[in-house]
């Protein structure tokens, strides 16, 4: 036996062997009784590709497919890209128009006590099949792009017991794009499971919004009989923050810990001092005395007011709005509901910090949804985030408003280009410090950025580099995103019928010529692009006559002339830049005494 000789074929005899001996032949099974036993599937579900989603709802329907060996081909849907024209758009707003009461809302279907859960369960299944049919019908038939609804059935599941649960269902939306965030259907919704429930609007974020916008807001909302409230968590956190520090230094305490969790609370506490001053009160604040809303007891017109309301104020509000027949008799309840990341964890934190005293926390029947009691007459019940289905232009335009995670993107192009077209040029330049590249002569001057530019220039200043030496533009959109959706970019949507340009106006750009250039002005260069006319000057540029010489050339001490090889000057000083530190090596004797050959 040689050494160091491998046996391949041994060692795989061997392997099989061991494969047979190890396999039992008892019939075993996955039970499932581990941690996650009688736990629900509570994964939210809002974006699938097309055959996760074929596969899913085979799954609902109780398909059974059996694999064949064939050519299959999954295509996978195109989506429509980035920035729409004005006629573009004008289409698609007739087109939602047309079919805004296909946007509804799963019902539960009805049971009474001698429902079974296996048969409610298949009749919930049933329910929800047909409604996500109908969806994709409308997506197919014209083309629609709708937002990544909430596909898992869990999550609708907790929404109706919310409902049946709640006197009043509030639904928390985004004040920079309301419309956006709110569900017309589930209105009907609520007033079909009780006609004593009622249903109103919380507008969260409107530190963000000044008091003319929250006027326009309010006189929109009252035309179309939707009962509003605009609220800010994150002043109100930062009030608490200031209270409990103030409280501290009485005390001579130096603990910070309650300050650092409330200012953890909000989801876009990084904001710049600037955009404090937009929450102006152009609007005045009613007297203590006089009710907020002409309609709290459902009596006389509907009328909003643009009043920016604190904790205090808004938990009167919600233990005076309902006052019929109550689902808890003595309390009254208060369901809230809203898209993920529009500030219902935050809402939600501010008014518990309001309270002096602890708050208990009693969970459900199930463990998704949790009821806050603040009081003996007041309780709050929270809903997890969930994604109504509504009308958009692009994909591009759910990751812009914080529908879609901004880590999870995989095109960052189209939702740079949104921001940029609506941020102006000088905004851009100021918050960042960066200079944006012109225009060129034969473009539009008043052309909007496009992400190359917006995203070199940015990756240049903060460095954001790729080891190949050039701007990292994915990781660059990704913060500029999460600065626009956190309210360091502020862009606020118009109501129907206001101007944007009226509705919405930006600072004039006070920098003069001088202060845009300077040490700027090579990051400029570094994002411009190779244009036309950059090729015909360099071809047509006046060049001067030279003089040029065959052989190796040589450096003299005296002038730089250049000389072929074996020329006298050669010989003296060839390389003077060179350094042997030769000074004390011995020589040879020829070579020393080389004057004294004959």
């Amino acid at each position: 036996k040689k050494k160091g000789k491998t046996q391949l074929g041994r060692s795989l005899i061997k392997a099989k062997g061991n494969k047979f001996q190890n396999a039992s032949s008892l019939h075993t099974t996955e039970l499932n009784d581990g941690y996650d036993w009688g736990r629900a599937n509570v994964t939210s579900i809002t974006e699938q590709n097309d055959l996760d989603e074929f596969l899913a709802t085979a799954e609902l329907a109780g398909t059974d497919f059996t694999a064949e060996k064939l050519n299959v081909r999954v295509v996978q849907g195109n989506a429509t890209p980035g920035i729409l024209s004005q006629n573009e758009k004008a289409d698609l707003e007739i087109l939602h128009q047309k079919h805004k009461q296909f946007l509804k809302v799963p019902r539960r279907p009805p049971w009474d006590e001698t429902t079974t859960p296996e048969e409610l369960h298949a009749l919930e299944k049933e329910a929800f099949i047909n409604w996500r049919r109908e969806l994709s019908e409308l997506q197919d038939a014209e083309g629609i792009i709708l937002t990544p609804y909430e596909k898992s059935l869990e999550f609708w599941r907790q929404l109706w017991r919310v409902v049946e649960r709640s006197d009043v269902v509030v639904q928390i939306v985004d004040a920079r794009n309301p419309l956006l965030f709110y569900c017309e259907d589930l209105v009907r919704y609520v007033a079909e499971v009780g006609p004593h429930k009622k249903s109103m609007v919380l507008l969260n974020k409107c530190d963000l919004l000044t008091g003319e916008q929250r006027k326009a807001w309010a006189e929109y909302l009252t035309s179309i009989g939707i009962h509003a409230v605009f609220f800010s968590a994150l002043l109100e956190s930062e009030e608490v923050k200031e209270d409990s520090l103030e409280a501290d230094d009485e005390m001579g305490s130096t603990d910070d810990e309650y300050s650092d969790e409330s200012s953890d609370e909000s989801s876009y506490e990084s904001l710049p001092e600037s955009l404090y001053e937009t929450c102006d009160e152009s609007c005045p604040s009613p007297a203590r005395n006089t009710p907020l809303h002409t309609k709290d007891a459902g009596e006389g017109p509907l009328k909003n007011t643009c009043h920016l309301h604190t904790k205090e104020e808004l938990l009167q509000l919600f233990k005076t709005v309902h006052t019929g027949p109550k689902v808890k008799e003595g309390v009254t309840v208060i369901g809230l509901v809203g898209y993920p990341n529009v500030g219902k964890s935050s809402t939600i934190n501010a008014l518990l910090q309001s309270k002096k005293v602890s708050v208990s926390t009693t969970p459900g029947k199930t463990k998704h949804f949790q009821t806050l009691h603040l009081d003996e007459e007041l309780c709050l019940c929270d809903c997890p985030g969930l994604v109504f289905p509504n009308f958009v232009s692009n994909k591009a335009e759910m990751i812009v408003n914080g529908i879609l995670p901004i880590d999870r993107m995989t095109d960052h192009v189209p939702p740079i280009n949104i921001v940029a077209s609506l941020i102006p040029r000088h905004i851009l330049e100021c918050t960042y410090g960066i200079m944006l590249p012109p225009p060129h002569e034969t473009e539009n001057p008043d052309r909007p950025p496009n992400s190359e530019e917006l995203l070199n220039a940015y990756g240049y200043m903060r460095g954001y580099m790729t080891p190949s030496g050039v701007p990292d533009n994915p990781r660059s959109s990704r913060y500029i995103l999460k600065d626009f959706v956190n309210g360091k970019l502020v862009f606020c949507t118009a109501p129907p019928g206001v101007p944007q340009d009226k509705y919405h106006v930006y600072p004039p750009d006070s920098r003069t010529k001088a202060s845009t250039t300077g040490t700027q002005q090579p990051r400029k260069e570094w994002a411009r692009k190779t244009t036309s006319r950059d090729i015909d000057k360099d071809f047509f540029k006046k060049r001067e006559s030279q003089v040029h010489s065959k052989g190796k050339t040589c450096i003299t001490s005296s002038t730089q002339v250049p000389s072929t090889a074996g020329s006298s000057s050669e010989v003296g000083n060839s390389k003077p830049w060179k350094k042997h530190h030769n000074t004390k090596k011995r020589e040879k004797l020829r070579r020393v005494y080389a004057a004294h050959d004959l």
